[in-house]
């Protein structure tokens, strides 16, 4: 990653709840081709959560632990703090004097924005306050949240406008949670109604949902230089698993996720710098 900051700009988004075998399954039978298209091989990467739900999973990620790839360790970071002993803190690793990458980025010079989606990120009390405060600018609306069917078309469209108005030669640490698979997720599946509820198939229909419009992120990301970018989910959920349902739980729903992280050229013609990518596995605690 010290090839990578300070020459690039940076993208982080989280599906928030994202399940690791629908993500799976809707790469293999070609139901997400926007995002399988920008996967290491076309596949997604089998990691751990940080946390089993939104607040916690979100303070060990901005806290430089990336969920953990699923193979023993250790796993060298992309990003940490620095402090004294840490095993996971190898040669390549981005390192920070600050208590989170957003700050350690603000300090090396980066505009760090939010976009935020569930409600630890509306800044509507101080609980939600904490994630976005950490941000040189953050946004949150009603239309970002789990209860609109549009969110995630509002939340790239203010993504846009972020990036259009911040000066070229500004780099930027842009990060987005995306809502649209959180509870309730059901209008995203035709035929579906508020009586039947969520489902596995419903959040599957959330993730298609997402898939459409995730190019004009990836573009507008990449539209001022080459962007490294970082694709992942902050925990899963249980639509009856065992008995379970929901998350804030210890099921393997809930711990397994998917992950993945890639380069995003900007459009033929354009410059960008070049920087050489870390190999998937290389990336947390």
């Amino acid at each position: 990653m010290n090839e990578v900051v300070g020459s690039h700009d940076l993208l982080l988004v989280t599906l928030d709840t994202l399940r690791h075998d629908v993500a799976v399954e809707l790469a293999a039978a070609g139901r997400i081709p926007n995002l399988a298209r920008r996967l290491p091989g076309g596949r997604w990467e089998e990691r751990h959560a940080p946390g089993s739900f939104t607040y916690a999973s979100h303070q060990a990620i901005f806290a430089g632990f990336l969920p953990t790839p699923a193979a023993p360790g250790p796993h060298p970071r992309l990003f940490a703090a620095s402090f004294a002993g840490s095993e996971t803190t190898a040669r390549g690793t981005y390192v920070y004097d600050t208590p989170d990458v957003v700050s350690g980025l603000a300090r090396d010079g980066y505009h760090t924005a939010c976009i935020g989606g569930v409600g630890f990120f509306n800044r509507q009390g101080p609980l939600g306050s904490v994630l976005p405060g950490l941000f040189h600018e953050s946004h949150w609306e009603p239309e970002f949240g789990v209860t609109s069917p549009r969110s995630f078309e509002n939340q790239v469209a203010c993504a846009e406008r972020v990036i259009s108005e911040l000066p070229s030669a500004k780099k930027l640490f842009l990060f987005v949670n995306v809502s649209a698979l959180h509870q309730p997720n059901w209008f995203h599946l035709p035929g579906a109604t508020r009586e039947a509820g969520d489902s596995r198939a419903t959040h599957a229909a959330a993730l298609e949902y997402v898939d459409r419009h995730i190019g004009r992120l990836f573009a507008a990301a990449s539209s001022r230089r080459r962007c490294f970018a970082i694709v992942c989910s902050d925990h899963g959920t249980a639509y009856g698993d065992d008995g379970y349902t929901g998350h804030r739980l210890g099921h393997e729903s809930v711990w397994t996720v998917p992950y993945a992280h890639f380069f995003l050229d900007p459009a033929p013609g354009d410059p960008a710098p070049r920087g050489r990518a870390p190999r998937p596995r290389e990336a947390t605690r």
